[in-house]
This record gives C-alpha cells, sequence and structure tokens, in this order.
C-alpha cells in the first residue's frame, strides 16, 4: 500500500470510527508529564533517595522550592486539561484551588508513607534496610503514589488521579485504584498482579502477598445495560489483616474481620468474623478461629477511610 493511499484509508477510518479519536477536543494530561509529575512528588516524599548527587539539609530548602515551583506548574495545568475535558465552569481557578489542596496534603502524606515502609521493614525478614524498602520495594512507589492520587479523587479530578495510578501500575505490576481508601502501615509484599479495585476499604496494619485481588462480584446495570457508577462494588478489609498471595475477595459487602488471615488461593464472597483464618482443606473452604496469640489483643482499632 503507497503512503497516501495508507493515509487516506487511516482518514477515513477517523471519520467512519469513532469512540478512539479525540479530534477538536479539549487537550488532554500529557502522559509525559505526569509521568514526570509522579517523579517528582517521589522525590519530594523521600527527599535525598533519587538523586544524582548527594543531598544536605543545608541545600534542602532551595532544592525544595525548585521542586515544589515547578510540580506546581505542571500540577496545575494537567489540572487544568482534566477539567476542562469535564466540562468544568471555571477550569483555571479550580485547578489551582486543586493544586493547592494536593501539595498541602503532602506532609501528611509523608507521615503515612513513613508507617508503610515501617511496615515493610518489619514485615519482610529480607528486608536489610529502609534505604533498600524505598530504593527497591514495588509497594513503596505504588502506595506512595496512591495516596496523593486519592486526594486528587476525592476532589472528583478526572483522568488524572487514573493517570498517576497507571504510571505506578506499569512500574510495578501493582494495579490500586485511586478511589481506594487505605490506612496507615499498609505492605504489598512481592506485589506483582495485586489489583484493588475503586471501592475497596483497608484498615491499619494489612499486609498483602502478590496476585491477591479486592474486586467486585458482579456490576449493576442500567435500564441500558451500562455499569451503575458509584455503588459500592469491593470489599473492606479491617486492621491486621493478612492475605496470601492469589487470595481473591469478591463484593461490596464482603468484610474481612480485624486480626483474620485469609490462605493462599482462597476465593471469599462472603464476610469472614475477626480472629479468623480461611484456608482450603482438598475443595472445601474452611473459616476457623485463629488460635494465636492475635486473638486476644481485642477488637479492632479505629482507623480513617478517608486518609
Amino acid at each position: 500500500m503507497q503512503p497516501y493511499t495508507l493515509s487516506s484509508a487511516l482518514l477515513a477510518s477517523y471519520a467512519r470510527d469513532g469512540g478512539i479519536n479525540h479530534l477538536d477536543g479539549p487537550n488532554l494530561p500529557s502522559q509525559d508529564t505526569v509521568a514526570e509529575l509522579a517523579g517528582n512528588f517521589m522525590h519530594v516524599l523521600f527527599p535525598g533517595y533519587f538523586e544524582a548527587a548527594s543531598l544536605k539539609m543545608t541545600e534542602v530548602g532551595p532544592w525544595l522550592d525548585e521542586l515544589l515551583a515547578k510540580i506546581e506548574a505542571h500540577l496545575r495545568t494537567e489540572l487544568e486539561k482534566s477539567l476542562r475535558f469535564a466540562s468544568d465552569p471555571d477550569p483555571v481557578a479550580n485547578a489551582m484551588r486543586i493544586a493547592t489542596a494536593t501539595l498541602e496534603a503532602l506532609p501528611e502524606i509523608r507521615r503515612i508513607v513513613q508507617t508503610d515502609v515501617t511496615a515493610a521493614y518489619a514485615g519482610d525478614p529480607a528486608a536489610r534496610s529502609f534505604e533498600e524498602i524505598v530504593l527497591a520495594y514495588p509497594s513503596v512507589l505504588v502506595v506512595s503514589l496512591q495516596r496523593i492520587a486519592h486526594v486528587l479523587y476525592r476532589q472528583g479530578v478526572p483522568l488524572l488521579p487514573r493517570m498517576i495510578t497507571e504510571f505506578a501500575h506499569e512500574r510495578t505490576g501493582i494495579d490500586i485504584h485511586p478511589g481506594a481508601e487505605i490506612g496507615t502501615h499498609f505492605f504489598i509484599d512481592h506485589g506483582t498482579g495485586v489489583v484493588i479495585g475503586e471501592t475497596a476499604r483497608i484498615g491499619n496494619h494489612v499486609k498483602v502477598y502478590q496476585g491477591v485481588t479486592l474486586g467486585a462480584k458482579s456490576f449493576e446495570t442500567d435500564a441500558t445495560g451500562q455499569p451503575v457508577k458509584g455503588v459500592k462494588r469491593h470489599p473492606d478489609i479491617e486492621d491486621h489483616v493478612t492475605l496470601y498471595a492469589h487470595a481473591t475477595i469478591l463484593g461490596g459487602a464482603t468484610r474481612i474481620g480485624a486480626h483474620s488471615v485469609i490462605g493462599a488461593n482462597v476465593w471469599v464472597i462472603d464476610s469472614i468474623p475477626p480472629h479468623s483464618i480461611a484456608y482450603y482443606q482438598e475443595t472445601n473452604l474452611i473459616v476457623r478461629p485463629r488460635r494465636t496469640k492475635e486473638a486476644a489483643l481485642g477488637g479492632p482499632e479505629d482507623f480513617d477511610w478517608s486518609i
């Protein structure tokens, strides 16, 4: 096929096959800029870890001011694009407001992210140092960026939160929706293949292994057969729960009680009481009380689902 013929065929396809064209529409967020934003957020959260040269405390002030200015400029630009896509009535002012609120959340996000790194060190005997965890554990990247994306998600931003978590997904193989609500001291060990859905809620001190899915049991549909948006579809995981490799937990009404353990390859579609262990014995699912010292620790701690 000659080049001019190929061009004509593609132009005809653009005119004929809609849905995957975005022509004459508002400018969309840039994947390259989002990737740069994600990297810069990680520099702010973990100063001195990802720089080409050693960063000294006496240099941090000017370095941080410059980096925050760059983040704010890029964030406001990509927010404005996202809001224009959603026909926001005042995308410029709202982009500025959301960017400011997101940057102001960074100190609190850092506080929580530190608990995630602590949980990784305490939960993995192979971990030799915090430096190893921050530099080499996929959980740190994906959970840290998800916490930032969640701040944007809660402010109603379209597109951009998903693009940030997808950057982390591409890098790590861990897919966490920005809508998922995650407590403190969260650790994903190994991580490849973990999927956590939009309406999942995860408490404090939860440990997850590779291949775990917190998914939907089914989708409600409207009169036209389209999925109904905004309903609770994914499970709740209470405090001090461990989910072993390839456990699958489905459904918006499903709740895994505090201090419980879900064994490897277990499929759960009903709630599990606190202080339980669930595992397969041949083909039968066994759910029984845990006979461990953890069972005597008392009820679950309170945690803030909104973090």
